[in-house]
């Protein structure tokens, strides 16, 4: 073929191309997003349980985020900080490389809250509770937490329109990044239910 034909030819192969992809795009969906689904939590209970607890510190220091009282936040930091060093994640029946991921987020959110107390203002605490939020949400999507309902909530406006997550037992929005000044900023972008 000469360089007249196959320019032409390139043009309406490439055309045909870009067309196609188009046309097999997914149609936009305009439904509601379906309801969450109860996942496995397969371990055993006695890591639920002290998991439970650790969630139940977690909490209350979100609340006292909420709150902005620094004592508080202190105080829920450290009894975090115990609950996360107990867990007995040698009870989880898992291959070793997902056992040192779980042994090594654990490490990681114990050191964070380690450092929570030493942070001398409400935003460097709020900046700790935000890297020990994300951890906490990657260590229960590994584990499950049996019987339990946990929602990531997401704040868009937090550090300077950054945005950050953190974890709730409830639907409801209490926003510790703001506390007060704006309490219910935010929405819910992940259910995890399990059963």
């Amino acid at each position: 073929m000469n360089f007249k034909v196959c320019v032409p030819v390139g043009i309406i192969l490439l055309a045909a191309a870009l067309f196609a992809c188009n046309s097999s795009a997914p149609a936009e969906n305009t439904t509601a997003a379906p309801a969450a689904t109860a996942l496995q939590a397969p371990y055993s209970q006695v890591f639920y349980d002290s998991l439970q607890q650790t969630m139940q510190s977690y909490y209350t220091l979100s609340g006292a985020l909420v709150k902005a009282d620094s004592s508080a936040a202190n105080a829920a930091a450290a009894v975090l900080k115990l609950h996360v060093d107990s867990l007995p994640v040698y009870t989880l029946q898992m291959d070793s490389v997902h056992l040192s991921n779980i042994t090594g987020t654990t490490g990681s959110i114990s050191a964070e809250l380690t450092g929570f107390a030493g942070e001398k203002d409400l935003e460097g605490k709020r900046a700790s509770f935000q890297m020990v939020s994300d951890m906490l949400y990657d260590l229960v999507k590994n584990t499950g937490l049996k019987g339990k309902t946990i929602y990531h909530q997401y704040c868009p406006m937090a550090f300077d329109d950054k945005g950050a997550y953190w974890l709730s037992d409830s639907a409801a929005i209490l926003n510790p990044y703001f506390g007060d000044k704006m309490l219910h900023c935010g929405e819910t972008k992940d259910t995890l239910m399990y059963k």
